[in-house]
């Protein structure tokens, strides 16, 4: 007969577990309910929105699953974000900084609404979306009016702006990123570049 061979934690472990078997039993509780009892899918109940990640140029897709009651008021919370399987670019797959992304959602750092420090504030203050964009169009109108060169010496027409310049994302779709394009040229800038290139 061979001698079987038993560490110190190996028996503690053993003994804790026939222990509290037993006491469960002799109380009359069955465990076999509890194992054949099918847990429901976390995200049965979730709204799946597909999305853009938002951190380099690569522009991969991610499934961002919420949970909330869907009625007019009520705030969703986004409960597992995950690869896109049928994104073209990244078919699924995340690299740590995009399967980090429910972190920095959730993160109390983040911005979540326009920021403005004025010339000699110490402090950035929240400010309204219609207020931020009033004064982003003022000061480019202002400094358009101020800089816009319509013609050079010898009298060739350029219609150029080159004292304000333009960083499109790179997370934007092709008509989006046309657009832009469009807009930003048909305003005179020359100095425009983009995210994928940074």
């Amino acid at each position: 007969m061979g001698v079987i061979d038993v560490t110190r934690r190996g028996f503690f472990k053993f003994g804790g577990t026939a222990l509290a078997g037993s006491t469960l039993a002799a109380l009359g509780f069955d465990p076999q309910p509890a194992l054949a009892q099918v847990r429901p899918f976390k995200l049965a109940r979730t709204t799946e929105t597909r999305n853009t990640c938002p951190y380099c140029s690569v522009s991969c897709g991610v499934i961002m699953y919420s949970i909330g009651d869907r009625s007019r008021n009520a705030r969703s919370e986004i409960i597992h974000i995950e690869g896109d399987p049928d994104h073209p670019v990244n078919r699924g797959t995340l690299c740590p900084k995009g399967a980090g992304l429910l972190d920095f959602v959730r993160s109390p750092t983040r911005t979540q609404y326009p920021m403005y420090r004025g010339p000699g504030e110490r402090q950035f203050r929240r400010v309204s979306w219609d207020w931020a964009m009033e004064r982003i169009a003022t000061l480019m109108k202002e400094d358009r009016d101020r800089n816009f060169i319509d013609r050079i010496d010898n009298g060739t027409t350029v219609n150029r702006w080159l004292s304000t310049g333009m960083l499109a994302a790179s997370a934007t779709t092709n008509e989006t990123a046309f657009l832009t394009y469009k807009i930003v040229r048909s305003m005179g800038m020359v100095v425009f570049d983009n995210q994928a290139r940074v």
